[in-house]
């Protein structure tokens, strides 16, 4: 078992790479490999966090240390960028505006945006 260990590293990481470019892609910080283009899909990149907020709570224990801050700083940055795009959609009476945009951010622990700032 243990010489499928680093193929199952290489796996995992590529998982989580995976997920956290298409949710880059969903929120619209990067172009989208198959089109070129930057489309923003808030409710498919809340998908996505979703899933690696998912593959967190899954596998607390069984990472590396490696493994485990990869995986918490992706949901991280991901989340705050959820939040950021949230920020900048308009507001749900807008015509085409999906209710599901305004949903809270994805995952565990979001911001408390009601604090104040220092």
């Amino acid at each position: 078992m243990s010489d499928d260990a680093p193929k199952m590293n290489e796996l995992f990481l590529s998982l989580v790479f995976s997920l956290q470019s298409a949710a880059w892609s969903q929120l619209g910080k990067v172009a989208s490999p198959v089109t070129g283009k930057i489309d923003r899909d808030l409710p498919q990149a809340k998908l996505s966090i979703d899933l690696l907020v998912m593959l967190q709570e899954k596998t607390k224990g069984n990472l590396s240390s490696e493994e485990s801050q990869l995986l918490n700083s992706a949901v991280y940055n991901l989340q705050m960028n959820y939040v950021d795009e949230l920020n900048k959609t308009p507001a749900p009476d807008t015509p085409g505006q999906s209710s599901t945009e305004t949903e809270p951010p994805p995952g565990n622990s979001p911001p408390d945006d009601s604090a104040p700032n220092a």
